[in-house]
């Protein structure tokens, strides 16, 4: 039995440095460290004694470390020889699809280009016997660095304990899915996802193309053969590779994330039919008239001197009619204030006015703490001053629940800020990472359930988020609680994450 202390900064083979919990799933636990030694972020699965499937994770670590496909999560270490096992990945940076999907679905030839990428990925681990069996949307990402990156291949699988009689069908239908949700922002599976599910006719999912307008049929039919293996036009498609094939000649669209709210969204971008970059080329100029036609439409001579002077007359009568208007608006203005009419209108009143208003400062808590009145259990209270300590990097998080329903145990959890003194509270900027997320702002005068009262409200917020307040509410306690459901977190759990909060207002 290991008597190796697992917690942060206990460091493993001498150079892996444990910074982060990031998710904890049944007797494994996935951290956020560093490679001392190469100086890079990595991600560090570790298992708890008595994991009874440790042997099979690392084995599949090392067969996942020799697909070669970048967009493949990298294996970069993987040992269980040693009083600790241990799996080291690549830490990717950037958005699930998830997180895409967070505003509503992809353009459709992008949603397709996305899904070829991924499709190309599982297929060269699909051909050394190497299989997903759990894809979904959080398994997906598009990198900071632009790339498509799918995460979990073989090491997922192996963690749950899952199987399937036909590996590559099941990854063939996990593709299909998430081609499904990229088209329609909705899940077409019976097993939580972070999107809505796909309604359903007689028992069964609708197709994308009866969910959405605009849909063209091929991809229509492409997401159908392959999630549903229903005949379409040529069959089903039961493998990666079928499916890579099917979308071969699509255009390769970086997964752009969507407008922020708030923010006028840009104009579409014009589809094309270049694999590179879905442009279509600048339409030619239209060729000028022949010069005879130029010289039938020229004015005689003649007539250009009749212009020309009826121009000058016109040109005389405008001018009279300026100085006239000029004498006469100077005379109405010298009169009124003659009479004492108030010069501090208009302009100058509304200037006035903006400048009356308090100019809002940023409020600094003094304080900060999980937030489970119905339980009482803590909420990594620990890492609570995370949420305040102005470094987006860090981050307080909830505690990992076995359903988005805060495992069915309460109505919600949160994050609790202690002012120190009540504050007049306008307005919370609150950097989420991920998402979505329904959750409100409560303010008090006690950190108490009953004397917190809601002041905001969003739903579906996902990444960095600004909520103004309808009226300024004073109080002591801040309060920003989760409400309905949370998102998966990428381990199997589910939890909240708060990167950062600032609040402004007045004290």
């Amino acid at each position: 039995m290991s008597t190796f202390m697992i917690e942060p900064g206990a460091r493993l083979a001498g150079r892996y440095r444990l910074d982060e919990l990031v998710s904890e799933t049944s007797g494994a636990a996935l951290w956020k460290a560093t490679d001392e030694t190469l100086a890079r972020l990595v991600a560090v699965w570790t298992f708890a004694d008595g994991f009874p499937r440790t042997g099979e994770v690392v084995r599949a670590a090392r067969a996942a470390s020799r697909v070669a496909d970048a967009r493949v999560t990298q294996v970069f270490d993987a040992d269980d020889s040693g009083p600790t096992a241990y799996v080291v990945e690549e830490w990717v940076v950037g958005r699930s699809l998830t997180e895409l999907l967070a505003q509503g679905p992809l353009e459709p030839e992008r949603a397709a280009g996305l899904i070829a990428e991924a499709a190309e990925a599982v297929a060269a681990a699909n051909a050394t016997g190497i299989y997903h069996l759990s894809l979904s949307p959080s398994k997906l990402m598009w990198s900071a660095g632009g790339a498509v990156k799918v995460t979990g291949i073989g090491v997922d699988a192996a963690l749950r304990g899952i199987t399937a009689p036909q590996p590559a069908l099941a990854d063939a239908q996990g593709l299909g899915r998430l081609m499904y949700a990229a088209l329609t922002a909705h899940w077409p599976g019976g097993e939580q996802s972070g999107l809505r599910p796909a309604p359903l006719v007689s028992g069964r999912p609708c197709e994308p193309s009866q969910i959405r307008a605009g849909i063209p049929s091929r991809l229509n039919d492409v997401a159908c053969r392959a999630a549903f293996q229903t005949h379409g036009r040529s069959g089903p498609l039961a493998s990666a590779q079928a499916i890579a094939d099917a979308l071969a000649d699509v255009p390769r669209l970086v997964p752009m994330p969507t407008a922020p709210t708030g923010t006028p969204a840009a104009p579409p971008r014009e589809q094309g039919t270049s694999r590179e970059t879905g442009e279509l080329p600048t339409p030619r100029r239209a060729a000028p008239p022949p010069r005879s036609h130029r010289d039938a439409l020229r004015p005689s001579p003649s007539s250009s001197r009749i212009t020309k002077a009826l121009v000058g007359v016109v040109a005389l009568l405008v001018f009279v009619a300026v100085v006239l208007g000029a004498w006469t608006l100077g005379s109405v203005m010298s009169d009124s204030n003659e009479a004492g009419s108030d010069p501090g209108t208009g302009e100058d009143q509304q200037q006035a006015s903006t400048d009356n208003e308090p100019e809002l400062v940023v409020l600094e808590p003094q304080g900060a703490a999980g937030f489970n009145p119905e339980t009482g259990d803590d909420e990594h209270s620990d890492k609570a001053p995370n949420a305040i300590d102005g470094d987006p990097s860090t981050r307080w998080n909830t505690t990992g629940y076995a359903q988005p329903d805060f495992g069915g145990l309460k109505s919600g959890v949160g994050l609790i800020l202690d002012m120190g003194e009540p504050v007049e509270l306008h307005e919370v900027t609150i950097d989420f990472g991920g998402g979505p997320y329904d959750f409100e702002v409560r303010v008090g005068d006690q950190a108490e359930q009953s004397a917190l009262t809601p002041a905001a409200a969003e739903s579906g917020a996902s990444g960095e988020v600004t909520v103004r307040l309808a009226e300024p509410t004073t109080g002591q306690y801040v309060v920003v609680w989760f409400t309905n459901e949370l998102p998966p977190d990428g381990g199997g759990a589910y939890r909240g994450t708060i990167n950062e909060v600032e609040l402004r207002g007045n004290t």
